[in-house]
């Protein structure tokens, strides 16, 4: 098994960060690492473009594992088939006080060819997160200079 997990503290409420990591529709006007298409709820299946440093774009089909409102989002989806390579990605939110929000944004990825597709991808993979998280927090923190 192999994992990534990168974290962000966040200047903003937990309600605001849960609210725009949610709205997936709005993810191609700030979130430079992952399209989604698609609902989240327990079971429903979304589609997924990833957008990695130095590749063309790729598209997954991961079904929702868990929601749990203001705490935490995880899906799961594999390359091709079942136990080849497969990843559990997840958000987890956690309130440091009423005004900032630790993020901790991560995947566990499992399979026969693990080894060989983290090598190719993992390090761009964590440059991902790392650009998302980044970019999360700027569009919350953004988002109460508006209010």
């Amino acid at each position: 098994m192999k994992n990534i997990r990168t974290e962000v503290i966040i200047d903003a409420p937990i309600t605001t960060v849960w609210d725009i990591l949610m709205d997936f529709k709005d993810y191609p006007n700030w979130n430079p690492f992952i399209h989604i298409t698609g609902d989240a709820k327990v079971g429903q299946q979304l589609e997924n473009t990833i957008f990695l440093e130095g590749q063309k774009p790729q598209i997954f089909k991961p079904q929702i594992l868990e929601v749990q409102p203001q705490k935490k989002l995880r899906w799961e989806g594999y390359l091709f088939i079942k136990g080849l390579f497969d990843g559990e990605h997840y958000f987890q939110l956690e309130g440091i006080h009423p005004q900032q929000t630790h993020l901790i944004h991560g995947e566990n990825f499992k399979g026969i060819l693990v080894g060989m597709v983290f090598k190719m991808i993992g390090k761009a993979t964590e440059e991902g997160f790392n650009k998302m998280n980044h970019a999360l927090k700027e569009q919350c923190e953004r988002a109460l200079i508006e209010i």
